[in-house]
């Protein structure tokens, strides 16, 4: 016998019993295991997941390694509890074809932390008028499966119908950023009285429901797979849910911020809440975890987006809109949902790992913690608290928000294909 034994862990919130990874895979479980020649770690008190799976990660490389790179961001991603990561398309050079694609992937592997698979860009540079190269992108060593223009959003309803139809023939899907342009030229924040107040430019929230609106009649129209970023309204949850009843083939993600900050945080200009899309309403944050406890939502994905510190720390209107998220989510979900009674841990599991997998078409990922698994899990302390300090963490950015809060919840280990990234809250 080798490998790792894990023993005491309450697996998806449940009781107590024992794992035991050998061969990258969970290969038994039960109370009282035998020791005999693994390692064993003590997990009384913690709660294990499924490895966590994000659907919405800026890896910044290539092009901007001064603010990311696939191996510090892989590196925030374990030590968040995630064991596979989608890496978004609008790099630069911008992840349009199988070269780049490939490139980000090798990356990930020779990094080793957490699986790394990218996004595909929809249309050649994110101009929104050719398609890119999808079927080689789909073809190639990184088998992507994910395509999106995310920062900017697929507006021109003929590129959107094409896309939704191309990927049919291999299983893709096309994750789609809400936003109406022309509805949003100057936008700094949610358009309401604090817009009006603040005297800052507002975004609408018709400006994210009309395109989820168009996208769920195209998909339904060509039979397409879609998926919406980053939901953040109200309205666009009564869109989403009113479309899966009619079973159009729609997901949707929501970030662990708009859980849980609201609009109001604008008031003190600091350009760390400056995020796309805009910190939303108490309505809109109330209307999103509902949704994501009803299962309208399916994912809660980290849109995790670091930036260099002369892009973020400056005058409002010119900074970057974008959060640190790989490190904070789970605690932020804990917060938000667990700690209200919204979900239980086996909720947090189907959102954070099972349902993310299944979207982006990883089987080897985001599965129930069985005999025969893979040996993917993350193990948290639920009764630990602790404080978020930027200078700590392990991207190469700072911009979190939650600087100096105190945060439930703390990932102890994580495990990646059987094998320890991070033990003891500290990378292995």
């Amino acid at each position: 016998m080798s490998g790792w034994l894990i023993k005491g862990a309450r697996v998806l919130g449940g009781e107590p019993t024992d794992l035991l990874l050998s061969d990258g895979s969970v290969t038994e479980m039960g109370p009282g295991l035998d020791t005999a020649g693994a390692q064993v770690l003590d997990a009384s008190g913690l709660v294990a997941l499924p490895g966590l799976v994000d659907l919405h990660t800026h890896l910044r490389e290539p092009g901007r390694e001064d603010a990311e790179t696939v191996l510090t961001g892989t590196r925030a991603a374990a030590l968040g509890g995630y064991t596979a990561v989608h890496a978004m398309a609008n790099t630069d050079p911008v992840a349009d074809v199988a070269g780049v694609v490939e490139q980000v992937w090798r990356l990930g592997q020779e990094a080793g932390l957490c699986d790394v698979h990218p996004v595909g860009a929809v249309t050649v540079g994110l101009a929104g008028e050719q398609l890119a190269e999808l079927g080689a992108m789909a073809d190639s060593a990184a088998r992507v499966r994910v395509f999106s223009d995310d920062g900017k959003c697929v507006d021109d309803a003929v590129m959107m119908r094409r896309a939704l139809e191309y990927v049919k023939a291999f299983d893709g899907v096309i994750a789609q950023h809400a936003q109406e342009p022309r509805l949003t030229v100057g936008a700094q924040m949610n358009e309401s009285q604090w817009s009006a107040t603040l005297g800052l430019q507002g975004w609408p929230s018709v400006a994210e429901e009309a395109v989820i609106a168009r996208d769920v009649l195209l998909a339904a129209h060509v039979g397409g797979r879609l998926h919406i970023c980053h939901v953040s309204t109200r309205g666009s949850v009564e869109i989403i849910r009113a479309a899966k009843a009619r079973g159009v083939d729609v997901t949707a993600e929501v970030t662990p911020h708009h859980l849980l900050l609201t609009e109001e945080l604008a008031a003190t200009y600091d350009p760390v809440y400056k995020v796309n899309p805009p910190l939303r309403s108490t309505e809109d944050v109330q209307a999103l975890r509902e949704g994501l406890a009803d299962g309208t939502i399916d994912a809660v994905a980290t849109d995790h987006a670091p930036h260099a510190l002369e892009d973020k720390e400056t005058e409002w209107a010119a900074a970057a809109p974008g959060m640190l998220g790989l490190e904070t989510a789970l605690s932020v979900v804990q917060l938000a949902m667990v700690d209200t009674g919204l979900l239980d841990w086996a909720g947090v599991a189907d959102r954070v790992s099972v349902r993310p997998a299944r979207i982006g078409r990883l089987p080897a990922q985001g599965r129930e913690l069985a005999v025969g698994a893979p040996g993917n899990l993350v193990l948290v302390d639920p009764a630990a608290t602790w404080t978020v300090d930027p200078s700590q963490l392990a991207s190469r950015s700072r911009n979190t928000p939650y600087a100096g809060l105190s945060l439930p919840g703390r990932v102890i280990a994580t495990f990646l294909h059987g094998r320890p990234t991070v033990l003891d809250g500290k990378l292995a």
